[in-house]
């Protein structure tokens, strides 16, 4: 009958634990999810910004004897244009480049019915996310426009700052339902861990009234704790990775490639998860330790 009743309780802490772990991985493997989904989301958010480009124009007065000139000019210009604060990339149009462009534009294949030299060179430049906004665009306009050659700048401010509001704003929500899931996991770990506890309290109050310390009652609780945080976010991640890089192979594009951010992904769910399992089964077991032992019949 004893080893009957062992056997029962052996069976039901096995499936706690599983439980537990079950819980811990899948509420890690969303929120991961959900970090994923943000770091593409600021990734592709600046890769959008960077193709808003300003056109800054040189003189568009041409002389062919004054090439030679003109042409070390303009490099100096496109020289100091790429070494300003907020250029990200910039690229030199020349006249011919121009003139090409234009004729591809209007659908002419021959040169003969069109001169190269009506079209000033130019520089296009693609500004760094940051400046995009739109408290600073103004500035970074007046930086390339006050660069020695540039005699005019065009861009479209309007679009810009529309498409910078709208990005804005995604991220907002995309940074609240990250927040919003954040949150559910401590609430569903904590719940899982305080049901653990639950079936252990006459445990602990038993071994408290025999004389044992507090310490001693919660360290053995920690350490299982700690390996199931650990258990929980290993399967968490490997299931997260795992449909990720399927996601990715069925669509063919290529997300998240910056490692770094994916490291810190890793290293900030694994942590999260131990944290979440040792804090949950501390703030439970201390519960049942100032508990009376009335109170364990009625909890």
């Amino acid at each position: 009958m004893a080893k009957t009743v062992e056997d029962f309780n052996k069976r039901r802490l096995r499936s706690s634990n599983i439980t537990v772990v079950i819980s811990i991985a899948l509420v890690l493997f969303l929120l991961g999810l959900m970090g994923l989904i943000l770091i593409n989301a600021q990734k592709y958010s600046d890769y959008i910004k960077e193709q808003l480009v300003v056109n800054a124009y040189f003189d568009e007065n041409y002389d062919i004897k004054d090439s030679v000139k003109i042409a070390k000019t303009e490099a100096e210009t496109f020289k100091k244009i790429q070494a300003l604060a907020p250029v990200k990339k910039a690229t030199y149009i020349s006249r011919e480049m121009a003139a090409e462009e234009a004729r591809k534009s209007m659908g002419i294949e021959t040169s003969a019915l069109f001169e190269e030299n009506i079209f000033p060179s130019s520089v296009e430049v693609a500004l760094k996310p940051e400046f995009v906004d739109p408290a600073k665009i103004d500035e970074a306009i007046k930086q390339i426009k006050a660069t020695p050659g540039i005699t005019d700048v065009k861009n479209n401010s309007t679009l810009m700052v529309e498409v910078y509001n709208n990005l804005t704003n995604i991220m907002k929500w995309i940074l609240g339902f990250s927040l919003l899931f954040l949150l559910l996991a401590v609430v569903l770990i904590n719940n899982s861990i305080r049901l653990k506890i639950f079936s252990k309290r006459f445990i602990i109050k038993t071994m408290q009234l025999v004389g044992a310390k507090r310490r001693f009652i919660l360290k053995p609780f920690i350490k299982e704790a700690i390996i199931l945080g650990v258990i929980g976010a290993v399967i968490g991640l490997a299931v997260l990775f795992g449909a990720w890089y399927y996601f990715i192979t069925q669509i063919g594009t290529p997300f998240a490639q910056d490692n770094d951010q994916l490291v810190i992904l890793v290293v900030s769910i694994f942590l999260l998860g131990i944290f979440i399992t040792v804090f949950s089964t501390i703030f439970a077991t201390w519960r049942f330790l100032r508990s009376n032992v009335d109170d364990l019949y009625y909890s």
